[in-house]
């Protein structure tokens, strides 16, 4: 026979108290917790809660007739209006780019498809001042066709469409990067099945692909759109910093803000701030969406 195994002491446990390995990974002291949660809030407190607060203090300090005055000022007028005219261009071209190439990248196999996925990063890479200084130049008067573009008569570098390229620039990964994991995740399953089915390319997309990314490409857009009101290096490049005409809104908060009208600049300021905090709730009710939607699309992969 062969010689039994001693069996290993068993060591004793404090009563009510369970082996470590039985307890989860999260099941920490509550001191630990509290002081984590507690860091986390003096964070958001010092780094955003009190300086969002500042802009809305700052801009009605001195009355609302002041604030409102700030904003009606034919300078910021054409600030805003320049900002949503880059917004309003920039943010559909990115949409269609964003869903062709996440469509391309999904649902399809070919040579250079890396280097493609690298083009789309391209811009989260390199600084938005030195994507303003590759236009001014490609299309500044010493640039590369400058000297075409003046005997034409056409304008790009410190004028609307130079704000514009600049903008999709800075924007165009926001939709694609939403959509691309989403897509891979769901497979093209759906899409052969409708074409086996006799469905058209059109209606392919429409009726199979555009409803099942629809969460994902809202997601999308809102970032793109707020990153596009909100930019300042590479507009601040191909500009001109020309005071009523090429001035964005954060331009011209900077000019007023540099030339001591704080009232003013702050009143701008807030106008921005409260876009922000109606994209973030907006953001925050679609990426539920997005999340509910990326889980469902899991769970055929998860039981296969």
């Amino acid at each position: 026979m062969r010689n039994a195994v001693p069996a290993m002491p068993t060591v004793p446990l404090h009563p009510g108290v369970a082996p470590r390995s039985l307890q989860a990974a999260t099941d920490e002291p509550a001191w630990v917790r509290r002081s984590l949660i507690a860091v986390a809030l003096l964070f958001l407190s010092f780094f955003l809660f009190v300086p969002l607060v500042a802009v809305f203090y700052e801009a009605f300090k001195k009355g609302v007739d002041v604030y409102l005055a700030a904003l009606v000022d034919p300078d910021a007028l054409l600030a805003i209006r320049l900002t949503v005219i880059a917004a309003a261009v920039s943010v559909p071209l990115n949409l269609v780019f964003g869903v062709a190439a996440a469509w391309c990248i999904a649902k399809f196999d070919f040579h250079g498809k890396n280097v493609l996925l690298t083009l789309i990063d391209l811009p989260f890479s390199v600084s938005p001042v030195i994507a303003g200084l590759i236009y001014v130049l490609i299309f500044g008067l010493q640039g590369w066709f400058g000297e075409s573009l003046r005997d034409h008569d056409v304008k790009v570098i410190f004028a609307l469409p130079g704000i514009v390229l600049a903008t999709v620039f800075v924007t165009f990964p926001f939709v694609a990067r939403e959509l691309i994991p989403l897509m891979q995740a769901q497979g093209p399953e759906q899409e052969e099945a409708a074409r086996v089915l006799g469905a058209s390319g059109w209606q392919m997309f429409w009726r199979v692909t555009l409803p099942n990314v629809k969460w994902a490409l809202l997601y999308g857009v809102i970032l793109c759109n707020a990153r596009a009101m909100g930019e300042f290096g590479a507009v601040s490049v191909v500009s001109g910093h020309i005071r009523g005409q090429t001035n964005t809104m954060p331009l011209h908060i900077e000019i007023l803000y540099n030339e001591y009208q704080f009232a003013a600049a702050f009143a701008v300021a807030s106008l921005l701030a409260g876009l922000a905090l109606v994209t973030l709730v907006l953001k925050y009710l679609v990426e539920q969406r997005v999340k509910h939607q990326k889980k469902a699309a899991a769970q055929p992969l998860a039981a296969a």
